[in-house]
């Protein structure tokens, strides 16, 4: 079996136990935050497509937010944030997150010291909250060296459909590799504790990270059994119609 069929046999296997993940959540009414945090081009993105590629798009949510609006910039900083946080049942995924604050805005001068310092000082506290009310809350950290990294900029740089990855933010924190991994390491020093706790996954190889993340985060979930009952479909009566739609609508051009 070549490389690649080994790794989707693994990854499908993983994803037929998140399937039983997402069941435990609806029956059971936990929620659960992840948020995967890392360098540019670490494979966040990739990992979230991988976790949720096979699950009922009503079990999960994404969220990705962007640079924040004045309204937002005026608000307590965790507040645009907590809106996004699941409701009973759900899972949801953060690329990238209120740690923002903590590694990419000082490194790139987007706040100042005393909003980096007070971050630092309340988000152990914001996070306690979040547990003490039953928020099963699990940070990852996606480590990539710097040739790895070069390597995937070049590779997006080159590709049409993967350009757009590639943020003028982006760009300019290729120059800061040493000063966002001390920012990294003051993170998660001050913001790891055991209701909160920080993982580290090796993302040099991008399919063995999230099959390794994807099964470290399966075995901080208290059940995920899931059993796959085939299911018999009934003979149809009558012979197979096709399908005709009114001619009020307007049909696309067959160009393919």
């Amino acid at each position: 079996m070549g490389k690649r069929k080994a790794y989707q046999k693994e990854l499908e296997e993983l994803q037929t136990e998140l399937i039983g993940v997402t069941r435990w959540l609806r029956q059971s009414g936990k929620r659960v935050v992840v948020i995967l945090e890392g360098r540019d081009a670490a494979g966040k993105g990739g990992t979230i497509k991988a976790m949720t590629e096979s699950l009922d798009t009503r079990a999960y949510r994404v969220v990705a937010l962007g640079k924040p609006d004045a309204r937002e910039t005026s608000q307590w900083y965790f507040q645009r944030y907590v809106e996004h946080l699941p409701s009973a049942g759900e899972l949801v995924l953060f690329d990238r997150s209120w740690y923002n604050r903590a590694v990419v805005e000082p490194a790139m001068g987007f706040c100042t010291n005393a909003e980096y310092e007070h971050f630092l000082e309340v988000c152990p506290s914001f996070e306690k909250l979040l547990a003490d009310d039953g928020i099963i809350l699990i940070k990852y950290w996606l480590a990539v060296d710097q040739e790895q990294q070069e390597e995937r900029f070049a590779d997006r740089a080159g590709d049409p459909l993967k350009r757009w990855k590639l943020s003028p933010v982006d760009i300019a924190a290729r120059q800061k590799y040493t000063e966002i991994g001390k920012l990294r390491d003051i993170m998660i020093e001050r913001t790891h504790a055991a209701h909160a706790p920080w993982f580290v996954a090796d993302f040099n190889d991008q399919k063995t990270g999230r099959l390794n993340l994807i099964r470290h985060f399966l075995e901080q979930i208290p059940s995920r059994e899931f059993v796959d009952t085939p299911v018999k479909l009934a003979k149809l009566r009558g012979k197979p119609q096709k399908e005709h739609v009114t001619d009020k609508a307007l049909t696309v051009p067959r160009v393919y």
